[in-house]
């Protein structure tokens, strides 16, 4: 009887400690999160289904975190190889580029191989990053149907049920992982060109002396 109400008593403290992901109503009610918040610590899987997180994947560094619909996507797909083109400048700042989707390891896996991406994608197929950043929202009824007539199915990408995507977004995080820089746009055919999040970055960078600037 002892040992029943000891493993009730852990079972109801694990579901009391279990974050619970909230979600908007829609793409225009998120609030992502404001500049001088502290990086969320979220989990997240690879490419190869393994369990990680996204401290784990940042490791100290500055970060550029960009988060993406999925590979179904064609506005992301574009997102993405325009972000394969300033990543090498990037990493000579010193920061590491991660991009984050809905989607399940093995769509990610495709979308890197068809892309010929060579930065490092994650999966938020449980749709807790985009919780804890404030930029995701459930896609409603009619939407799903629209997206069906493409031969778009969000559960098959993600392989769960919760009908979640982000708002397009871009976070910039410093070595102590607080948010430096971030943009967001509800209309999801716009997104923040490379060539600015490589501004962007170079200019936080000389601010917090990870180079110095050119003389």
């Amino acid at each position: 009887m002892l040992r029943v109400l000891l493993l009730t008593v852990l079972l109801m403290a694990a579901s009391a400690s279990a974050p619970a992901v909230e979600l908007a109503a829609s793409a225009e009610q998120v609030r992502p999160l404001l500049l001088g918040s502290k990086m969320p610590e979220v989990a997240l899987r690879t490419t190869d289904g393994k369990q990680t997180s996204l401290r784990t994947q940042v490791d100290g560094k500055p970060a550029i975190l960009v988060f993406y619909r999925g590979g179904w996507c064609p506005y992301c797909n574009l997102q993405l190889g325009d972000l394969r083109l300033i990543v090498k400048d990037v990493e000579a700042l010193g920061y590491r580029l991660i991009a984050i989707s809905p989607d399940r390891p093995e769509e990610l896996s495709r979308t890197m191989s068809k892309d010929k991406l060579d930065y490092v994608l994650l999966s938020d197929s449980r749709a807790e990053a985009l919780a804890a950043f404030g930029i995701g929202y459930r896609v409603d009824d009619a939407t799903i149907e629209k997206y069906h007539g493409y031969g778009i199915d969000l559960e098959e990408a993600s392989g769960e049920s919760h009908h979640a995507l982000p708002v397009p977004s871009v976070f910039i995080v410093d070595a102590q992982g607080i948010l430096q820089f971030s943009y967001s746009n509800p209309d999801y055919k716009v997104r923040v060109p490379g060539s600015v999040v490589l501004a962007a970055a170079k200019a936080i960078a000389e601010r917090k002396q990870y180079l110095k600037p050119e003389s």
